[in-house]
């Protein structure tokens, strides 16, 4: 049996790798668009901060161990255009711009999701970049190490524009922040966003947030970033306002899509044909709050996809519950996590939302280094049920959110989880760890 695997990433090599240790004697084919497989995307902020590391460093494994070590068939620079589902074949082009073909048995579609690129004026403009993948990275760090960069604009302000934010002020940039809507992250809970914002602008990052973005001109050599009466001037600009899932290979294949574009799999991560799968960030998955379909691009799931593909496709039956969109990252000093539902989620899932915020300590308060923790807890009226929490503080809040994590998958009520057994002791919390006290508010509330 032929196994052919699209994209040589998270969920493509995840599965390439597991399929050979469960069946040393099938034939595995990868085919790979660029020249980079089974790297940390989620590195390359920290990586650009670092004007001594190079982008290579975050590669996991580079493509001649998958050959010689895995007896794998990875084929980079071959990009493929065309499934032919009816033939099972797959076909495309080398970096040579030689044609290929490549019949397969099964076959897995995990190529990912692509930067947006807003449709703005000047969006396409050289000093333009973007940040999603390993040559996006090299494409930054070079123009960063050829020229005497002091401003940057970056063009949203969700979790890779923060990241970059902190990234290229540790450079010594003056960092600008605009998008067209009001608020941070969109999610994030009002009560919850005010220390965020006033972190990031105790550290010299302007935040523009509802000022719609008309052009990007060049001046010289630099960049301007216009809104209305308002000019941004900028040595380089990086749009960094999401992803989305790269799904026109499915869809000119005529496999059913799902939201947001992804691809529709099953809990086993079949598309719509039986003999073809869809993993990572190009695929959907169930919400375990809802058990509707979402799209929420991470790379634990991309990396548990990829494994779960493998095993079905040695023969085995493994079904995934789904994800809670569990996500942590930092900005400067300030954690921010998240995991279920946030209120407006929770209203448009047909839930009655109530929510809690409350401010509690990262530690004993008369313990040295204790640090406000700030929580958001949502549950549901009718039921009782735990939907989902924020956090955010400088200290020990990125693990914590993992306790809710388990709660949603279990399905707890607010009331159960207010009765979790959680570790204390003063280096790690108040007796009262601040998800116990926002459970126990949340209940009066309920």
């Amino acid at each position: 049996m032929k196994f052919v695997v699209i994209g040589g990433d998270a969920a493509g090599m995840s599965a390439a790798s597991r399929t050979r240790r469960n069946d040393p004697g099938l034939e595995i084919i990868v085919l790979e668009q660029g020249r980079d497989v089974s790297y940390s995307a989620c590195n390359i902020p920290y990586n650009i901060a670092d004007p001594d590391r190079e982008m290579d460093d975050l590669s996991v494994r580079g493509a001649a161990v998958f050959r010689e070590k895995h007896g794998i068939d990875l084929r980079v620079e071959h990009r493929v255009e065309q499934i032919d589902r009816e033939a099972r074949i797959v076909s495309g082009r080398a970096g040579n711009g030689a044609p290929f073909s490549q019949p397969y048995d099964q076959l897995l579609i995990a190529v990912g999701a692509n930067p947006i690129l807003p449709p703005i004026e000047g969006i396409d403009l050289p000093g333009v970049f973007v940040v999603k993948t390993l040559e996006h990275g090299r494409r930054i760090k070079t123009f960063l190490r050829s020229r005497q960069a002091k401003r940057a604009v970056i063009v949203g302000m969700g979790y890779i524009a923060l990241e970059m934010a902190e990234a290229l002020s540790a450079l010594g940039l003056k960092v600008d922040l605009i998008k067209p809507r009001p608020g941070l992250l969109p999610w994030l809970d009002p009560a919850l966003a005010k220390p965020l914002r006033e972190l990031l602008l105790a550290n010299g990052v302007g935040l523009y947030d509802g000022h719609p973005i008309d052009r990007i001109v060049a001046v010289d050599d630099n960049l301007r970033v216009v809104s209305g009466a308002m000019q941004l001037e900028a040595n380089l600009v990086v749009a960094a306002i999401g992803v989305t899932p790269n799904a026109q290979l499915a869809k000119d294949a005529g496999l059913e899509l799902s939201v947001g574009g992804s691809i529709a799999a099953d809990r086993s991560l079949r598309t719509s044909d039986p003999n073809i799968y869809a993993a990572g960030d190009c695929a959907d998955s169930y919400h375990v709050v809802t058990d509707q379909k979402t799209w929420i691009p991470l790379a634990l799931r991309a990396n548990r996809a990829g494994w779960a593909v493998a095993d079905n496709v040695c023969g085995g039956r493994v079904e995934l519950p789904g994800v809670a969109g569990t996500a942590v990252f930092k900005a400067f000093a300030m954690q921010i996590a998240r995991t279920g539902l946030s209120e407006d989620e929770a209203k448009k899932a047909g839930f009655d939302p109530v929510v809690v915020q409350i401010a509690s300590k990262s530690r004993a308060g008369i313990y040295p280094g204790a640090q406000p923790i700030y929580v958001s807890m949502i549950g549901d009226r009718a039921t009782g049920r735990l939907l989902g929490a924020q956090m955010i503080g400088t200290d020990q809040v990125a693990h914590r959110i993992n306790a809710v994590a388990v709660a949603l998958l279990a399905r707890m009520s607010v009331a159960e989880f207010s009765q979790s057994d959680l570790a204390y002791a003063p280096p790690f919390g108040p007796t009262w760890d601040p998800l116990l006290t926002a459970a126990n508010q949340l209940a009066k509330k309920l």
